[in-house]
């Protein structure tokens, strides 16, 4: 009779040849880090487009009427304003969430190095959220302008100058030379936060602004001084005389590519501290990951 042998059966060596049936495809650790963080932070996305919705639907209720006032089409708050919310809970919540729910011990089971980990994270806010709000605005603006259109033409009026008023080309590239500069600017901060996240064993928020709020208290008292708050409000909001020439005016408006200064804003030495203490922060935080285990 014959018996099954128990022997394995060797697997085929590595050649030259492809072999149809082996995947010889790289896993690429970053792009499925980074859609896994996609996958697991729906608000990234989601948020923005709450906030469209109701704006598309507050200025739907506001066309009415729009025949007689000749209204323009409204502008949406600056986009900054909402991918920077965005982007500082996610920092604050991407490395403490896996450590609160232990899932930190099945990722850390993978072949995916920390340091990939970390940058898959600090990619969401510095590349990902800027091209989501940047999709999320064009569309919401079109769907406004058609609003618009609508409204004029069921009046008998023409839409002409809608479209006339709009230089779409340019004002698309200003948004995303915005966005992208923003989000430069802003990248120790979300260092910072991301360092929070892997430390705090919780009220991660907390940990993030109170050192900020003591140095500014103990500045004050000792010296009657505020220097250091003007630093933090310089790297929120200070990165705007370096990417755009306002050209004197009080208020800020851009009205010409000319106005767009990028080698201005990439040769000022407060983008690129920004970003060499940015990679300080994040060298901390994919230490602080290797060693810091569940809560």
């Amino acid at each position: 009779m014959n018996t099954p042998s128990n022997a394995v059966p060797e697997l085929p060596a590595k050649s030259g040849v492809s072999d149809p049936g082996y995947n010889t495809a790289p896993t690429r650790p970053l792009y499925w880090s980074m859609r896994r963080e996609l996958w697991e932070n729906r608000s990234i996305y989601i948020a923005p487009l709450i906030v469209a919705a109701f704006q598309v639907f507050g200025f739907a209720i506001s066309t009415i009427g729009l025949a007689d006032r000749r209204r323009a089409v409204l502008l949406l708050d600056p986009a900054h304003q909402r991918t920077a919310i965005v982007g500082v809970f996610y920092c604050l919540d991407a490395l403490h969430s896996e450590r609160r729910d232990r899932s930190i011990l099945f990722w850390k089971s993978l072949p995916v190095s920390d340091l990939t980990a970390v940058l898959s994270k600090a990619t969401i806010p510095l590349v990902v959220l800027p091209l989501v709000a940047f999709a999320i605005i064009v569309c919401t603006h079109l769907i406004m302008v058609l609003e618009t259109s609508v409204v004029l033409i069921s009046h008998g009026m023409s839409p002409a100058s809608t479209w006339a008023h709009m230089p779409v080309p340019f004002n698309l590239l200003v948004l995303l030379y915005g966005l992208a500069a923003i989000a430069l600017w802003h990248a120790p901060i979300y260092g910072w936060l991301l360092l929070i996240s892997g430390w705090a064993r919780r009220a991660t928020f907390l940990w993030a602004v109170l050192p900020i709020i003591v140095i500014q208290i103990f500045e004050k008292i000792t010296f009657g001084t505020s220097y250091f708050g003007g630093f933090v409000k310089h790297r929120l909001m200070g990165f705007a005389p370096d990417a755009f020439d306002f050209q004197g005016r009080t208020k800020p408006v851009i009205d010409s590519l000319v106005q767009l200064t990028p080698g201005r804003y990439l040769s000022s030495a407060g983008l690129w501290i920004g970003l060499l203490v940015a990679a300080v922060l994040l060298a901390a935080a994919v230490r602080l990951r290797r060693y810091r285990g569940p809560l």
